[in-house]
């Protein structure tokens, strides 16, 4: 009976001992789950159409590829350029006109081919040249020949880069560029596989996982080019890969606040971006994180030869009856302010003055209903016309959906003889519409790829690609011509704001708004770099 009783009291201390061990287990459990979490779920607000960087230029295109490739250099988290692809951060020589950059060695695609000089001659050129349709020439406009390339005077081959062996890249400059280090870590100027690229073909290269190589952290997977999503596995060829924590980042196109938030709260996205309605309701959620970016939405005005908005007074009209002030607390109630210059604030401070230079270029935000009216009825007798209908075109995303809304109804009800018909369209179609000129107004964005006025005013000078609106206006073009050629820092300043005001002054694009980005972040994550100028940079997250 005894030896009974003592087995029995032995046989409790085991369960007791059991059930405290596998509580501990259970505990332990949890802790090295929250430690092994190694996936991180992101949304995008359209759909990725394309990853050949040569001749595309789309935020989720742009925010994809900052997270899979990697060009000379990148911004660090105090939005510093660092070395990438560069050995270290070159310094100019030749009277500020010739960098010769040393690559690293160990740098691979993710099929395991080397990252070479040539590789990057190859990418720049295909960046340049007409036959390619390329949307962001005017960025390389400085490097030697860029501009003749472009107009398609001269061959890509005579454009100012070119291999000094495997590892070591000259570049040739027309003239100083003050910003040319942060110019070049822009998607881009990313280099591309030349041995893959005409492999698979110059046409299909990039159009979905099976003809995209990366250089970076990650390469893509489960794209066939029409997915709303895909995701990002390990590169195990990358040079770094003992920083990344990450195995996997899934992105999911999400057009709606409501469904991102819902996505949000049943932990199916890590990091969401919400506006709106949504938004407001969300300003106290323990989650909420803004983020400051150098993005401005505006309206691109067609001043095409026979549009009835290339009459300035039609122009300013439209510009004095928005209410930019009902707009962003009523509309978006997102933190975003309305908008007097193209260039956001905190892009740049100008040196010269010491003084933000959004602000110091800025013009009044106010309505101005009665000056809107008399113009209108001035441009319209310009014209010849006795009523006019606009195409207000947008992308099919709820946020463009109700700005949209929002400023046809602001034309119509306060101006006579105007109809404003909407359309909400997906990314390629709009891209479409734009590029053939079907339409009046568009609403559409510049967010800044790197942190210097210049990229913004640089867009809308005669002729350029991402000029849809073919404003021209010969005293501005001037102006930015000069700040890109200037030999001083104080004439680089001065023709900068001489060309912000000249843009208002003849109402070459009408700015609505200035982007406060509200980000919904789980618990935990840590190691994200959201940059001000550019995109988020995720490389390097992970969970604590």
């Amino acid at each position: 009976m005894e030896n009974i009783m003592k087995r029995k009291g032995l046989g409790k201390l085991a369960i007791s001992l059991a059930i405290g061990v596998s509580f501990l287990s259970a505990c332990s459990a949890k802790t090295s789950a929250a430690k092994q979490k190694t996936t991180l779920n992101l949304m995008q607000t359209s759909e990725l159409t394309t990853l050949d960087n040569t001749n595309q230029a789309t935020m989720s295109e742009f925010s994809t590829l900052t997270n899979l490739d990697e060009g000379l250099y990148k911004l660090n988290s105090q939005n510093e350029v660092v070395p990438a692809l560069a050995k270290k951060v070159a310094k100019p020589a030749n009277g500020g006109k010739t960098y010769t950059i040393q690559l690293r060695k160990n740098a691979r695609w993710s099929n395991g081919d080397q990252v070479t000089a040539q590789d990057f001659v190859y990418s720049w050129r295909r960046s340049v040249d007409p036959t390619n349709k390329p949307v962001y020439t005017y960025v390389f406009s400085g490097i030697k020949n860029a501009d003749a390339i472009a107009a398609g005077k001269i061959s890509p081959t005579q454009l100012g880069i070119k291999a000094i062996g495997k590892y070591k890249l000259q570049i040739n400059l027309e003239h100083p560029m003050q910003s040319f280090n942060k110019l070049v870590t822009m998607p881009v100027f990313l280099p591309q596989d030349k041995a893959f690229v005409q492999k698979v073909g110059t046409k299909k290269y990039g159009t979905n996982a099976k003809y995209t190589v990366s250089n970076g952290a990650f390469k893509i997977t489960k794209w066939t080019g029409v997915d709303d999503s895909y995701s990002l596995v390990e590169n195990k060829y990358y040079y770094a890969k003992n920083q990344i924590k990450l195995k996997k980042i899934n992105y999911t196109t999400v057009k709606d606040d409501n469904t991102a938030y819902n996505l949000f709260k049943t932990n199916k996205l890590d990091d969401a971006t919400v506006s709106g309605v949504v938004a407001q309701g969300l300003q106290n959620n323990k989650n909420l994180k803004k983020v400051s970016r150098a993005w401005t939405y505006y309206l691109q005005v067609n001043q095409g030869s026979g549009r009835p908005l290339a009459n300035a007074k039609l122009r300013k009209a439209i510009s004095l009856i928005i209410n930019r002030k009902e707009l962003t607390q009523k509309v978006l109630g997102d933190g975003s302010t309305a908008a007097g210059s193209f260039v956001s604030p905190k892009t740049a401070t100008d040196p010269t003055t010491g003084k933000d230079f959004s602000k110091e270029t800025a013009v009044s935000t106010q309505q101005n209903v009665k000056e809107a009216k008399e113009l209108w009825k001035e441009g319209l007798a310009e014209i010849g016309k006795s009523s006019v209908t606009l195409n207000l075109i947008a992308e099919d995303t709820e946020t463009q959906n109700k700005v949209a809304e929002y400023i046809q109804s602001a034309i119509q009800s306060n101006l006579n003889n105007v109809t404003v018909k909407v359309q909400d369209l997906p990314a390629k179609s709009l891209s479409n519409k734009k590029a053939a000129g079907e339409f009046d107004l568009s609403l559409w964005y510049w967010l800044a790829d790197y942190a210097d006025p210049i990229n913004y005013l640089g867009i809308l000078t005669t002729g350029n690609s991402m000029n849809s609106g073919k404003y021209s206006d010969h005293s501005f073009d001037s102006y930015v011509e000069n700040a890109q050629t200037a030999k001083t820092k104080a004439a680089y300043w001065s023709n900068l704001r001489n060309a912000e005001n000249q843009l208002q002054k003849t109402t070459g694009i009408i700015p609505l708004y200035y982007v406060k980005e509200d980000h919904l972040v789980q618990d935990g994550l840590n190691g994200v770099i959201y940059h001000t100028a550019g995109f988020a940079d995720y490389t390097r997250a992970y969970w604590k």
